[in-house]
């Protein structure tokens, strides 16, 4: 992709768009000029009260409930889309869940559904929509990962896990498209925490590495779907995990423990129905 991918007068699907960063980029790409937003969520009532918000803002809003986990539903919900939107152009994977266990407390169903959430959800969508996308030779998918994808963490075995191979998947994907001298781009978003109710009670433990306030983070994510950029992580700080990598694993340890990298969960709560 040579030029910024601008958001006005696009069709743009997120799913997990009831709540958190999915809720503030479905509005922010209204105010972008995005015509048409897809709002996917299990929770239905919550997607449709962002419908309403984002129709107050001039767009035209479509909310769904669809369990992007499976494979079925993700491709019947597609379908519903294509006959009510036409096509889409954009693509923001950004569902996810967290259990914020120790390793031997998590069961079957735990690292199932984090897995079936995090990046099973991302072959489903992306293999529903890029078709349409590759036909036209025009598309943006953005998936929004972790920096837990970059660099692991205590009680996040599972979470930490599902992201790395997110990462590894867009990075395929990416390549794929790259071979096949395609127009449809590619973005990972690698965020430390973001002060949203998926990460309750997360405490950063360096100054350096601050827990992410969700409209500054929303933004930056925007302002990244509307570039070139295939990957952007935040903040900028962790782009030195980059460097550390080149560093002995047990020097890479001592760096992660120094930034309190171990901490952050022990007061993880999450969110609260």
């Amino acid at each position: 992709m040579a030029e910024p991918y601008s958001l006005t007068g696009k069709h743009v699907l997120i799913t997990g768009a009831g709540s958190g960063i999915g809720r503030l980029m479905a509005l922010g790409a209204a105010r972008r000029g995005a015509t048409q937003l897809v709002l996917w969520d299990l929770n239905l009532p919550a997607a449709k009260a962002v419908a309403k918000e984002v129709e107050a803002l001039g767009a035209s809003a479509l909310a769904m409930s669809v369990d992007v986990s499976k494979k079925a539903p993700v491709t019947t919900a597609a379908a519903k889309v294509f006959d009510k939107v036409g096509h889409l152009d954009v693509l923001i994977n950004n569902a996810g869940v967290v259990t914020g266990k120790h390793f031997l407390d998590l069961d079957e169903k735990d690292v199932s559904l984090t897995y079936a959430v995090n990046t099973f959800a991302l072959y489903w969508t992306i293999q529903a929509f890029l078709p349409s996308m590759l036909a036209r030779d025009s598309g943006r998918l953005v998936t929004i990962a972790s920096a837990a994808g970059l660099a692991g963490s205590s009680r996040l075995t599972d979470y930490s896990g599902s992201k790395h191979a997110a990462v590894g998947f867009m990075e395929s994907l990416r390549a794929e498209l790259r071979d096949a001298g395609s127009g449809v781009s590619a973005l990972t978003v690698n965020p430390f925490y973001i002060n949203t109710g998926m990460f309750d009670g997360v405490k950063s433990g360096s100054p350096l590495l601050p827990i992410q306030d969700q409209d500054d983070a929303t933004a930056k994510i925007l302002d990244a779907v509307e570039s070139t950029k295939r990957e952007l992580l935040l903040p900028g700080m962790v782009y030195s995990v980059r460097v550390f990598r080149l560093l002995p694993t047990a020097l890479f340890d001592w760096i992660a423990d120094a930034f309190g990298i171990n901490k952050a969960m022990k007061t993880f709560r999450g969110r609260r129905t």
